[in-house]
């Protein structure tokens, strides 16, 4: 393997794992769910969406963190700033995670 190709591939995974320590927090991975099907929404429709008890500030602070890695885009809409997924194949890990015998696996720690 080139030394050009090993760069290549370590930067591509410094990303990818970049972005799996962005959408690793059981919150931010309800906001993904949430955009699913309804984007974009509102912050407070986001909070209406998804099951934790998360006040609105803090909810703020993930969107703006998966905005600032490109996970999510944000829009203004009047008074309320819009968000939707910047790209639909990050749902993907939820699939690829329930296939996952990791996942299934009862007994980890």
């Amino acid at each position: 393997m080139s030394k050009t190709k090993a760069h290549i591939e370590a930067e591509h995974l410094a990303r990818v794992a970049e972005i799996l320590k962005t959408i690793g927090h059981p919150v931010r991975l309800q906001i993904l769910e949430a955009l699913e099907g309804k984007e974009p929404l509102s912050v407070s429709e986001i909070q209406d969406s998804i099951e934790s008890e998360t006040e609105q500030s803090l909810l703020s602070h993930h969107l703006i963190k998966m905005k600032d890695r490109g996970i999510l885009r944000c829009e203004k809409n009047g008074m309320n700033v819009m968000y939707r997924l910047e790209d639909r194949n990050i749902l993907k890990i939820f699939e690829c995670m329930e296939s996952c015998s990791l996942f299934n696996n009862k007994d980890y720690n």
